[in-house]
């Protein structure tokens, strides 16, 4: 089957305001050695080129689709040391027990903005090993203490869509919606899984902050617990149908799937009845 060279994004997400706050921690602390290191050495300034790239795409296939740029964007536009930021790291500690960090430095991070040039692949494109996602330019310190942040907000998002995009090639032109919050890493993973598995081709998402944040469309079952407050499947099926005849999608394996299938078509022909379907 051949491969789209394009999966395009199917909302604008030019602003995504989920990082309002400070995130310039979101980083190893051998960034911010490193950082200190070329600030002691006068190499701060020093014009420097740092390329992300990948080496081999993931679930042993030949391409990935690139995913998590929007998230780049907030970052960096949001990028700053604050108050409370440079206090922690006044608090870190040599060995010795001496400060890790001198007082002048922290003065020059309060100041540090990104003032870097970036390139990069649109969201949706697919990408193939050693071709470069993004692109900085700029401070040699700057790059350098992107380097973590960046690598953390693209390859996860990168990593979802190039799954989502495989399934919805498999699925070779059926709907596929994604479900995934309930397993996903953590609140910001379920928000990052939802958006990138949209990038990758899924129609929509059950997540509904998801929706809300990004304009991805919503869907939904029901689930095994609501069929397990009747005292069969077909009243549960019935009593939902009737709650929601413009929505109904069944769950059908809560006991046994070949009777669910039955129940669910004995309800979808009254559905039918009433102009609806399911």
């Amino acid at each position: 089957m051949n491969v789209e060279r394009f999966f395009p994004m199917k909302t604008d997400t030019s602003s995504l305001h989920i990082y309002n706050q400070s995130m310039s921690l979101l980083t190893d602390l051998y960034q911010l050695t490193m950082g200190y290191g070329y600030w002691k050495a006068g190499l701060d300034k020093k014009e420097a080129v740092f390329h992300l790239f990948f080496r081999r795409p993931p679930f042993q296939g030949g391409f990935t689709v690139a995913a998590g740029l929007e998230y780049v964007i907030d970052y960096l536009t949001n990028f700053r040391f604050d108050p409370s930021d440079l206090q922690y790291l006044a608090s870190l500690k040599n060995p010795d027990d001496g400060p890790l960090f001198e007082e002048e430095f922290f003065d020059y991070l309060a100041d540090l903005r990104f003032t870097c040039s970036l390139d990069a692949v649109p969201e949706g494109t697919v990408v193939f090993p050693y071709e470069p996602l993004l692109r900085v330019q700029g401070p040699l310190i700057m790059c350098q203490l992107l380097e973590t942040p960046l690598l953390n907000l693209i390859n996860f998002s990168t990593l979802i869509a190039t799954k989502a995009a495989r399934i919805c090639i498999a699925a070779n032109g059926e709907p596929v919606l994604e479900f995934g919050m309930r397993r996903a890493q953590g609140v910001d993973g379920a928000l990052t899984a939802s958006r990138a598995a949209y990038i990758g081709g899924c129609e929509s998402t059950s997540n509904l902050l998801a929706g809300k944040l990004f304009g991805i469309p919503v869907k939904g079952t029901h689930s095994h617990s609501w069929v397990m407050a009747f005292e069969d499947e077909l009243e549960a099926f019935q009593t939902y149908a009737k709650s929601l005849p413009g929505n109904c999608v069944f769950l059908v394996d809560t006991y046994d799937s070949l009777e669910g299938v039955k129940n669910a078509i004995e309800v979808g022909k009254w559905l039918k009845t009433q102009g609806k379907n399911f």
